[in-house]
Parts: structure tokens; sequence; C-alpha cells
């Protein structure tokens, strides 16, 4: 049975992209999957997302667009991201 808390290894890879773009103060294996990004989670705010969608379409190729009606369900959490950005690599 999957741990929730544990990250997989593209939430991992995702989480070391988010802390290395925005220069966090963080571990990247210390983001719970699931801790919401935004206010009482990390704490980011609207122009942190847009550095992170930047910085996955470089590295992932994909697009996130900041008019996305999604957007709030995508940038939940980590773990919400790393699933869309599957879905959209393998679409």
């Amino acid at each position: 049975m999957l741990d929730l808390t544990t990250q997989t290894p593209q939430e991992s890879d995702l989480a070391q992209l988010i802390v290395k773009t925005l220069n966090l103060d963080i571990k990247a294996d210390e983001i719970d999957p699931q801790m919401p990004l935004f206010s009482e989670g990390l704490g980011l705010d609207s122009i942190d997302i847009l550095e992170i969608a930047l910085a996955v379409s470089q590295a992932y190729g994909v697009k996130l667009r900041s008019d996305d009606e999604n957007n709030a369900t995508i940038f939940r959490s980590l773990r919400s991201l790393s699933d869309d950005i599957q879905r959209r690599r393998s679409a």
C-alpha cells in the first residue's frame, strides 16, 4: 500500500525543481506531497506559481497557462501538480 506522505520518484524530481527554482529554505524531500502549495502549506504566492510554471515548461515541455480554470486544482499540492504534468506528458 502506498504511503500517502511519501513522494513518488516523479514528485521527488518536481520537488527538487521547485526548491531550486524558488530557492526555498526547505529540502525537497521534506515537502509532503499532499501539503498545500499556497498559504498554510509551503506559503507560495502567485508570482512563485508563475516561476514554477515556467520551470515546468522548460524541464518537462508542458505548458501551464495562467488562465487555466483548473489552476486551483492543479497547483493545490505537489502531488496534484505532478499528476497533472504526467497526464499532459502522456496525452
